[in-house]
């Protein structure tokens, strides 16, 4: 047996081995390799997080065109600007307690399918707009979208994947994020503003189409007691060539010891609330980094500085190379683990995708879907707080003071990440869950 999470040792891991006679989980990852259907119903679910990235970062070129546009009723004061760029994460903030109740209610798929509703809704809005009140309904329901999908996506994606790519593909969710939003630079350079919004629509309807024939979770299907369906759920997403029973009985066991909901007197316990706050402070902190309102107005700071390329230039720059980024951390996670990349990296390849996996993988199973639209609406508040205050305090004080403050705050993440972060590389749901369980500090070393 190999050595147990973090160091740690205790009978509980014995429950979880990694590599069961006859080595059902080596047979599932070389299935998951050779099956394309895991990818397939990732790939339709992070749809909704490129519509995320790009709805984020609407702002960055039309804020710009409307402080510059001759129709009173769509003219920007800078006071206007700071409220339909920070909008969003009010919607968010909502999406992210929806998703508190919908994630168990719907399930994760539905979750993510039902984001596309608001989401189509808001682009119509913006494309239409002839007044404020349409801009900032529409940046709201694109918002709270956006927040739905924070949360359901990826739980989703670390529920279907295998530990061997959980890495990789839990990284997507970041991915497709950033590519959304570099797709909103770049089509920037060439639309107006209103057929950005009419663009943002076919990444929905695409999601939709796709997601319909996904299947959904198995643990959530287990957890509603449809143990047939979610046999085969699990068996189609790992391949006809894969014996998934050995998996599936170890899903099983440990829904079943947590079919109930957690309760508040339960949620008190070190196993429950030390990972929850775990995925909390991850979540904080990372808004706090202050990457948000950075992303919502990057064209107007590019505005304020003397930079030689023209502003939306300088953004499709900033895109792609958050782009390249993230893909390397996707391809690197689960080979480097995702403590060393929070700690070697920058935003887009450590904090910016890592800490949305690590969520998925650290909260309990019964606790999941609430907590993690708990995170989703902290980590949104948060931000609303900051992009709402950015451009005040930036015509107040200039530039330096937020990005000193932006650094202070990257020097606490990298504390944060030695003493509390867990290395989570390699290891199944039910084994990280388990490690939780025995009650030990070492993950704090």
């Amino acid at each position: 047996m190999q050595e147990p999470l973090l160091g740690a040792e205790g009978p509980d891991y014995d429950t979880f081995p990694e590599k069961p006679p006859p080595s059902p989980g080596d047979r599932a990852r070389v299935g998951t390799l050779q099956n394309k259907r895991v990818f397939l119903a990732t790939f339709a679910a992070v749809l909704g997080n490129f519509s995320f990235g790009y709805a984020l970062v609407y702002t960055s070129p039309v804020i710009p065109a409307l402080e510059r546009s001759l129709d009173p009723d769509l003219h920007l004061t800078k006071s206007q600007a700071s409220w339909f760029g920070s909008v969003f994460t009010l919607g968010a903030a909502a999406g992210g307690l929806s998703a508190m109740i919908l994630n168990d209610l719907l399930g994760r798929k539905l979750s993510i399918m039902f984001s596309a509703v608001p989401s189509a809704a808001g682009y119509a809005l913006m494309a239409g707009a002839h007044g404020l009140w349409m801009l900032l309904l529409g940046r709201t329901l694109t918002g709270f979208a956006g927040g739905l999908t924070a949360a359901c996506i990826p739980v989703y994606v670390s529920e279907i994947a295998p530990p061997g790519v959980r890495g990789a593909l839990g990284a997507t969710p970041q991915l497709m994020a950033v590519f959304g939003s570099l797709s909103l630079y770049a089509l920037g350079l060439l639309l107006p503003w209103r057929w950005l919004a009419v663009a943002g629509e076919a990444p929905v309807l695409i999601m939709i189409l796709l997601l319909s024939f996904m299947p959904n979770s198995p643990r959530f299907l287990l957890s509603r007691g449809r143990d047939e369906e979610a046999l085969q759920a699990l068996a189609w997403l790992r391949g006809t060539d894969v014996d998934v029973h050995w998996e599936f009985e170890q899903i099983q066991d440990n829904v079943r010891r947590q079919s109930s909901r957690v309760s508040w007197a339960e949620a008190r316990a070190p196993h429950v609330c030390r990972p929850i706050t775990v995925a909390l402070l991850m979540r904080l902190l990372q808004q706090l980094t202050g990457i948000t309102p950075i992303l919502v107005y990057l064209q107007s700071i590019f505005d304020s500085t003397a930079v030689l390329l023209p502003p939306k230039d300088d953004a499709a720059i900033v895109g792609a190379v958050r782009l390249l980024s993230v893909l390397i951390a996707a391809l690197t996670m689960d080979l480097a683990g995702r403590k060393v990349l929070l700690f070697v990296s920058g935003y887009a390849m450590g904090w910016g995708p890592i800490t949305w996996l690590l969520m998925s993988e650290v909260l309990p199973l019964r606790a999941r879907g609430v907590a993690s639209g708990l995170c989703v609406l902290a980590s949104w508040l948060t931000a609303f707080v900051l992009t709402k205050s950015f451009l005040p305090v930036v015509s107040t004080f200039g530039l330096q003071v937020p990005f000193f403050f932006f650094a202070a705050i990257c020097l606490v993440s990298l504390v944060f990440t030695g003493c509390c972060v867990p290395e989570t590389k390699g290891r199944s749901l039910e084994q990280i869950e388990s490690f939780f369980r025995t009650g030990r500090r070492s993950f704090l070393r």
